[in-house]
């Protein structure tokens, strides 16, 4: 007797799987591209390696990595904290991890703003070493850090709730250090959770707008990150030549998703 599943069979779930991913993901992308096919590859270019728009590349690509490297320690530290330790006010402090995930952009952007400008909290105290944290590249490097920490956080907790703490001991009992205990046990078994954290972080900061836009200050090859770029492109009706730069930034994601997935599944093949 044949045995029948809880939900419907792989042909209609396939079937469903596909046309919803077509309409919400597939089609508005082949759109994108099929706008960007109306210009010549000679258009292409220019419209893509422009000076303004290779100065906004250089900031997001840089901001957006030491954003996600700085996510990698703390987010680690972090996610270690949460997952190990038992203190008063931690089911707090594990909400607010996801903060950012919560906030609308535009209002974590404004926030940041406030307590970042030489005037705010921080800001202030930033200012008295002559340190320019708003309407600065330190500002862009603030806001794709504080959007960035949760992707970081949330790939290494289930991770390290894994972690078999009877290998640390028996690591120590060996006579490890605890230097040689993290670099040799604990490292190599998270090693493939943190890289996937880093890189959703590095990915998510590159098409970040609304949390940047109002602490960058917008400055034209200074603090002017590619997303400005894009919207200041569709204000001026010029649609293929933002669709040229979205296709760029898309190229990139595309290609970290796919190291993503790799890397999941070499880590997999590697533990089996």
């Amino acid at each position: 007797m044949k045995k029948r599943s809880i939900i419907p069979g792989f042909g209609l779930t396939f079937g469903v799987t596909v046309t919803y991913l077509s309409l919400i993901v597939l089609l508005p992308l082949s759109l994108l591209v099929w706008n960007t096919a109306s210009l010549t590859f000679t258009d292409f270019l220019k419209a893509v390696t422009s000076t303004q728009v290779l100065a906004s590349y250089r900031l997001t690509f840089g901001a957006s990595f030491f954003a996600a490297l700085i996510n990698a320690v703390f987010g680690f530290i972090a996610a270690w904290t949460l997952v190990r330790y038992r203190f008063p006010g931690r089911r707090i402090l594990d909400a607010l991890i996801d903060m950012p995930f919560a906030m609308p952009t535009a209002v974590s952007g404004i926030a940041l703003t406030t307590i970042y400008a030489s005037t705010g909290w921080v800001g202030s105290w930033f200012d008295r070493f002559g340190i320019q944290s708003a309407y600065s590249p330190l500002g862009v490097l603030i806001a794709l850090t504080f959007i960035g920490l949760p992707f970081v956080v949330r790939t290494l907790q289930p991770t390290l709730e894994e972690l078999d703490k009877e290998v640390e001991e028996a690591a120590e009992s060996l006579g490890a250090s605890r230097f040689q205990t993290f670099w040799r046990v604990i490292l190599p078994s998270v090693w493939p959770a943190l890289i996937t954290g880093f890189t959703l972080a590095f990915a998510r900061a590159l098409g970040e707008y609304g949390s940047v836009v109002f602490i960058s200050g917008n400055i034209p090859f200074e603090t002017e990150i590619t997303s400005l770029m894009i919207v200041a492109k569709l204000e001026q009706y010029d649609y293929a030549g933002a669709t040229a730069i979205s296709v760029v930034m898309l190229s990139v994601s595309f290609v970290l998703m796919l190291i993503i997935n790799l890397s999941q599944y070499y880590a997999r093949r590697v533990g089996r």
